[in-house]
């Protein structure tokens, strides 16, 4: 990145990713997961999918502080989430911008 948010920003260790990985396993087998699913849409692209085809992605990523909290859990597509990777929300409105700018 070419901003300055490294420099006030920490990586969290890998216990506490193993740790945050470890409440997205549980928090996928609940019933809140079963309903924000239900519906099948991405969060991102808006897209309809099949329930499996459904990723359970990290608005703010583990890599970058983020929880696994339900505030901070959203369903994507595995298109949207591989393509997402370690951004930001703002920072992913930012790509998704210049992309509809500057189509490949």
């Amino acid at each position: 990145m070419d901003d300055f948010s490294d420099i006030f920003f920490s990586a969290p260790d890998a216990a506490t990713i193993r740790r945050e990985r470890q409440k997205a396993r549980e928090l996928r087998k609940t019933r809140w997961w079963q309903q924000k699913t239900a519906a099948g849409r991405c969060h991102y692209c808006g897209r309809v999918f099949a329930h499996a085809e459904l990723t359970m992605d990290h608005l703010v990523p583990l890599a970058r502080g983020g929880r696994s909290t339900k505030g901070n859990l959203v369903p994507a597509c595995k298109d949207c989430n591989n393509r997402k990777k370690t951004l930001l929300p703002l920072e992913w409105r930012d790509y998704l911008e210049r992309l509809r700018k500057n189509p490949a």
